[in-house]
């Protein structure tokens, strides 16, 4: 249990049930202090005689007052695994004891545990009749056997608590079961009652598409509101029967606590108690959590960077792009270099051309030669010599090789849109400050970047340079009041990025 509460699994919306016969009255107690949600024990009791005379004296033996004591300290700390060892020995003593008296009793000389043949116990199958017939009254009452071998004297109690109690509650009997009547008790769970019926409640909201909307207004009629966080306002209101007002706040602000300790925003609204009940997309933070009760979270995201998507431009020359423009310059020189060698190579010794061919080695056509080759185009002047063929093959080998590298980084690059400035993260944005960002005013996330960026203990420095670039001019320069303003500033300048936080719940305080 100790690990179950460190890893925050008793919530109030978690039931756990605990079927332990080993549990004693204190460790259940330890287990309802330490739990916050809902607990249910099933574990095994034992009746006590309502004769005093019998509790410590029991059939032929005498019961330790230290244990026969329901109320004693050492009785209730004994586990129940030792409880049934000590009926146990007791039950055995009584049917040695009665096969003696019956003189029925067979000798166990010949039983050893050292030699491999030894033979079974002839008394083994009539003593385990004469216990199965027998039974004691012990520490765990009547301990007998019924045809199947069970216990027909077990009896199980079921604890538990009632789902949204406070800390430190007691715990109650649910039920008992026992083998002749079955369980005893009503295990149900009482349901939430519509006992709501007339209660008109005040709403207050904060304006967030697609949470909460304003439908187009009619004149002489009041706002109409819409989004996902109304729908669930209504199916609560339906389900529970009361009537809500629903009102924006004021100053269009979530909330924030104030140089004198007051807040601002929807949640001074319901601090003040100008209203019951705030519904919007809020995000949850231990300052807001001393002053209001928030429900469990129905959504939830990461902190976002909102970005102008990049505009698409024709390029004249996006077929130079795979390569660069020094490998472009490499490529041209090797050319020359190549054309010029295979000159002074068929110079050095001219090839036999037939009769009547027209074409000449002249430094032209060998330049043009080895660009037709490089472009897979052939060539038309006609060499013969070994030299000049190992080197046109070496040619060959590495233009095959580079159009084919440029092939496929075309073929890349026409699939792939390549975004300048990319930002991936928030170290990212921190790192950078060609782009200007900032977010909404007394925010969640406004309110964690001054925290973070202001301590002077703080081992990240991302939120130091968020904080610099958030807090030009005292905030003004590149934050916004609404959401809405974010956008519309992000999409009218290029260089501008916006945070926005996602987290997204109903936030009720009744």
């Amino acid at each position: 249990l100790f690990q179950v509460v460190e890893t925050n699994l008793v919530a109030f919306d978690c039931h756990w049930i605990i079927i332990n016969e080993e549990i004693n009255d204190m460790d259940v107690q330890e287990l309802v202090r330490r739990s916050i949600g809902r607990l249910t024990i099933i574990r095994q009791t034992f009746p006590v005689p309502q004769n005093i005379s019998q509790r410590c004296f029991r059939g032929n033996h005498r019961i330790s007052s230290s244990l026969c004591d329901p109320k004693d300290p050492f009785s209730q700390s004994m586990e129940i695994s030792n409880l049934y060892i000590y009926d146990t020995v007791l039950l055995l003593a009584n049917a040695f004891h009665k096969k003696l008296e019956d003189r029925k009793w067979h000798s166990m000389a010949s039983l050893t545990c050292i030699r491999k043949n030894s033979k079974p116990w002839q008394g083994g199958r009539s003593m385990l009749e004469t216990i199965k017939k027998g039974g004691v009254n012990g520490l765990t009452g009547e301990l007998e056997f019924a045809e199947n071998g069970g216990n027909p004297n077990v009896h199980f109690e079921i604890l538990g608590t009632n789902y949204g109690e406070d800390l430190g509650r007691g715990i109650r009997k649910l039920g008992c079961w026992n083998p002749v009547t079955g369980l005893n008790g009503s295990l149900t769970d009482r349901k939430l009652e519509n006992n709501m019926r007339g209660v008109v409640l005040r709403v207050v909201t904060v304006l967030e598409e697609p949470f909460v909307m304003v439908s187009e207004n009619v004149l002489g009629k009041p706002k109409k509101y819409q989004g996902f966080s109304i729908d669930v306002l209504e199916a609560l209101a339906t389900y529970l029967g009361f009537k809500y007002e629903i009102y924006v706040a004021p100053d269009h602000k979530y909330g924030s606590p104030q140089d004198d300790g007051s807040w601002n925003g929807l949640i001074g609204e319901l601090v003040f108690k100008r209203a019951d009940i705030g519904i919007s997309a809020l995000t949850i933070t231990p300052d807001r959590e001393n002053v209001v009760d928030f429900t469990t979270r129905y959504m939830d995201y990461s902190v976002g960077v909102l970005l102008r998507k990049a505009e698409k431009t024709v390029d004249m020359f996006a077929c130079l792009a795979p390569f660069d423009l020094s490998l472009w310059a490499c490529i041209a020189g090797t050319v020359l270099l190549v054309g010029l060698l295979v000159y002074l190579l068929n110079w050095l010794n001219p090839p036999r051309l037939q009769m009547g061919s027209m074409t000449s080695t002249t430094l032209y056509n060998s330049m043009w030669f080895v660009y037709g080759s490089f472009v897979q185009q052939g060539g038309e002047v006609p060499y013969t010599t070994l030299a000049t063929r190992l080197m046109m093959g070496a040619w060959w080998l590495f233009a095959l090789i580079v159009i084919s590298s440029y092939t496929a980084n075309l073929a890349a690059f026409l699939t792939i849109t390549r975004i300048e400035n990319s930002i991936q993260s928030l170290q990212d944005l921190s790192r950078q400050t060609d782009i200007p960002y900032g977010t909404v005013l007394d925010s969640a996330v406004y309110e964690h970047v001054r925290v973070k960026g202001m301590n002077p203990f703080e081992r990240d420095s991302m939120y130091s340079q968020m904080w610099r670039m958030i807090n030009r001019s005292n905030g003004s320069e590149n934050n916004v009041l609404e959401s809405t303003a974010g956008i519309q500033k992000v999409v009218a300048r290029s260089l501008y990025a916006s945070h926005w936080r996602c987290s997204v719940l109903l936030h009720v305080c009744l």
